[in-house]
């Protein structure tokens, strides 16, 4: 009877502690890997580190010097191979990050080649190698899928026109940095999450000083509802070209204003002359290519020229555009490519077609489009993020309705700046919402008023 108490005393505890871990991995995967996943993994990580860099081939003959002191001074006649120098290790909430300083012999692309191996070895999500300085790597190691339920991290890079928008694979933030990537080609099909991406990008740009200016082409179904975030709204392609003709005026106007000051940059100038940048938000690139009738061809030429125009020389003057579309390829008509080369961001969804995977990333970092074309359907928000380093990463915007964001956007309504240019094609707010479809009986009024 003793021992049956024991039994009971000693094993529902037990019994209980291994089914709260059990919940914990399947509901707080946070909670469970800080609890129990990480000082396994680290565990792990120290007692195979050597033996996991040998059979991975990341270890180096050691160099005369050293097999010297081993066999003379340590008294030893086996000389083992070097592996990688283990400088820090630090864990967080979501994995393990490990410092290491490669030998003489090693690159950062043989660590990056056996990532899959050492996520095997180690028993973690995920590996990503990261050269953070010459002759050093970082492994971001995840312990747990980030990517299933997103939660942006506390700690965020912060700019002037830093926007974080998404979680990469890795743990850290996907943040759209105009300033160092000023153009970006965003690519998604229907229901893919491109939508959700925008919603995020335009929300984190609504409370920076910073003029918002969308082309919508399909009557403003997905831009409308920021109206009062925006500078200037174009609905149609006949405004579109209205506004494409107006920036490309502004830009001019401001290339005279840098001149005047003998300076290169928008960012140069001093803060009481330097004018509001601009971020043109293109929701459907193909409906500026697409002509129904050979009429509409002269404006589809020129509004392509206008747009690449602005993507070679808009960047100095402060004036930076985000191109969305559900596809991209060469058949849209000339220009097209052009136009690409000139947009060093690509963000690009689950897609229809290898065409617009190879369009969004094939010139950039062809091994990330079968990272695109694995992307499967019932994952909205995922996405390979690229850029002209030949870098990608897989990245998933946290989801964010249309409603909230238009809330935020209304919010943050009286940091809309007035473009005088842009006047014309300033959007209008509707005092009230209109019923079963039918257009409203209402009288508009301008957005800062």
């Amino acid at each position: 009877m003793t021992d049956l108490t024991t039994l009971w005393e000693l094993g529902l505890p037990l019994a209980g502690s291994g089914g709260g871990l059990w919940y914990t991995k399947a509901r707080a995967p946070r909670v469970y890997w800080s609890v129990a996943g990480l000082p396994m993994a680290r565990v792990r990580f120290a007692v195979t580190y050597r033996s996991t860099m040998d059979v991975c081939g990341l270890t180096v003959q050691p160099s005369r010097l050293r097999a010297f002191v081993v066999r003379n001074v340590a008294r030893r006649s086996d000389v083992q191979p070097v592996p990688p120098k283990v400088r820090r290790v630090r864990g967080s909430s979501t994995g393990m990050r490990v410092t290491l300083r490669l030998p003489a012999g090693l690159e950062p692309a043989d660590v990056i080649a056996a990532s899959e191996r050492l996520r095997h070895a180690w028993g973690v999500h995920s590996v990503n190698v990261v050269e953070t300085k010459p002759g050093f790597v970082e492994l971001r190691m995840t312990g747990y899928d980030v990517l299933r339920r997103v939660k942006m991290p506390r700690r965020i890079p912060s700019g002037q026109l830093a926007v974080p928008v998404a979680l990469r694979e890795d743990g850290t933030a996907f943040v759209r940095d105009y300033l160092r990537v000023p153009h970006a080609l965003t690519l998604g099909a229907n229901q893919s999450g491109k939508s959700m991406y925008l919603r995020n990008l335009i929300t984190g740009l609504a409370p920076l000083r910073v003029a918002l200016v969308g082309i919508d082409c399909k009557r403003g179904v997905e831009q409308r509802r920021y109206a009062p975030r925006l500078s200037a709204l174009a609905m149609t392609p006949d405004d579109a070209s209205g506004v494409l003709d107006t920036l490309l005026e502004e830009m001019e106007n401001r290339f005279d204003l840098l001149s005047y000051h003998g300076v290169g940059d928008l960012w140069a100038l001093p803060d009481e002359v330097r004018p509001v940048p601009i971020v043109l938000l293109v929701d459907e690139v193909a409906e500026l290519f697409l002509v129904a009738s050979k009429k509409d061809e002269e404006r589809r030429d020129r509004m392509v020229t206008q747009l690449i125009r602005l993507g070679q020389m808009a960047r100095a003057a402060g004036i930076y555009l985000e191109i969305c579309g559900q596809r991209f390829g060469s058949d849209l008509g000339k220009g097209a490519t052009t136009l690409r080369a000139q947009l060093t961001g690509r963000v690009v969804h689950r897609v229809n077609d290898k065409q617009t995977a190879d369009m969004g990333l094939g010139d950039i970092a062809p091994d990330a489009v079968v990272a695109v074309t694995t992307i499967p359907p019932d994952k909205p928000g995922v996405a390979v993020a690229g850029d002209s380093s030949g870098g990608w990463s897989r990245i998933r915007t946290p989801e964010l309705s249309a409603d909230e964001a238009a809330e935020i956007c209304a919010q943050f309504a009286d940091l809309t700046p007035l473009i005088p240019a842009l006047a014309p094609y300033r959007p209008v707010i509707s005092t009230r919402t209109p019923a079963g479809g039918s257009v409203p009986l209402v009288n508009p009024i301008p957005a800062m008023d």
